[in-house]
């Protein structure tokens, strides 16, 4: 009975834990601050703009810069930055003097500012921009493809899309090409699949760069969890692997499936579907973000006391309100746990440094 009593309340510890791991950014008037998954204030709102965590560190702007804070509101690199974006295999690309670089967790430059262009490292490589070419760097800097597309995508499944002239291929982690240019827009591949173009119409091919799903859609994303969003006319559904419909089309609006729901929108309002189509949250939000550690954010219209509204005479009823759009956080049922109060918010994240 005692180790039974133990195990439980070890579980209920690391639950307790797991929840209070999860912040927030979320602003109050014009400052940003941290919220826990029950609401409160964990990082008081001081900063003019904040992001979401990751990689045990999120970045803030003071001012016109920005700089990254600890999990409990520590600046771990100060404020000194033109530019900033999330930390992505252990590297952050900062904009300096109108230059991009890296940056570690210390705050030390791993790849000086020299490029106009750069995004984050995906499967060990990051592209950049040098004048109107990019190419692809790895985690030391070292020139691994040389500048000479006119545009990429980042690398994923080992390859990558980019654009040659005016047409799109997909290239190994050498440069060489697998699939040759030849599509008039192109997407990543996931799960063995990736959507190009064709004229106005999307399909999927493999990496061989043979149709599996040949071109038919208006428009189409890629594929997760088994499913893809795609759309024909002006409503969206979910194809299979085999570009058979899962889901029909009738949402004005959807995302991608993430842990076996996906936000969809119908009309002017975004609920949550399973995979079998059915909803598990009804449309009601003006906006809803994606669940993390259980909440999602949503937004709202809502009516507030209105201060400067003249109050009717005694007798005639109540001072008018007003109306004002606010955000707050929902559970995985549409249950409200953090009431709408805020501005403006980020998603929850669990990435924080222990």
């Amino acid at each position: 009975m005692r180790k039974i009593i133990l195990f439980s309340a070890l579980i209920l510890l690391a639950f307790t834990l797991s929840a209070q791991d999860y912040l927030a950014a979320a602003r109050s008037g014009s400052q940003w601050g941290y919220i826990d998954s029950k609401g409160s204030w964990v990082i008081n709102p001081q900063f003019d703009a904040a992001k979401t965590f990751s990689e045990g560190l999120a970045r803030i702007r003071k001012g016109t810069q920005w700089g990254y804070i600890d999990s409990k509101g520590i600046l771990a690199i100060n404020p000194q930055y033109e530019g900033a974006e999330d930390f992505s295999e252990g590297l952050a690309r900062v904009k300096q003097f109108k230059k991009w670089g890296y940056i570690d967790k210390n705050g030390t430059f791993v790849i000086n500012p020299q490029f106009e262009g750069a995004e984050d490292f995906h499967e060990g490589m990051a592209r950049f921009r040098l004048g109107t070419q990019w190419g692809f760097i790895d985690n030391t800097g070292k020139i691994v493809i040389n500048p000479q597309f006119d545009a990429a995508n980042d690398f994923s499944g080992g390859y990558a899309s980019v654009r040659k002239g005016k047409t799109w291929g997909f290239i190994d982690t050498k440069g060489q090409f697998v699939v040759n240019p030849q599509f008039d827009d192109a997407g990543d591949f996931h799960q063995g699949l990736a959507r190009v173009r064709l004229g106005v119409s999307w399909g999927y091919i493999n990496s061989g760069g043979t149709y599996v799903i040949n071109p038919q859609f208006d428009n189409a994303g890629d594929f997760h969890e088994g499913m893809a969003r795609a759309r024909k006319g002006r409503d969206w559904g979910y194809i299979g692997e085999k570009g058979l419909w899962a889901i029909n089309t009738q949402f004005t609006g959807a995302e991608d499936f993430e842990n076996g729901v996906a936000r969809v929108k119908k009309g002017t309002l975004w609920g949550c579907i399973n995979v079998s189509g059915v909803y598990v949250i009804n449309p009601q939000f003006d906006a809803l973000g994606v669940f993390r550690g259980g909440l999602a954010s949503a937004k709202t219209e809502i009516e507030v006391n209105n201060p400067y509204a003249p109050k009717p005479p005694s007798g005639m009823g109540p001072t008018p309100k007003k109306k004002e759009v606010k955000w707050g956080y929902v559970d995985e049922k549409g249950t409200v746990i953090i009431n709408y109060q805020f501005d403006d918010v980020e998603d929850f994240s669990g990435e924080l440094e222990k």
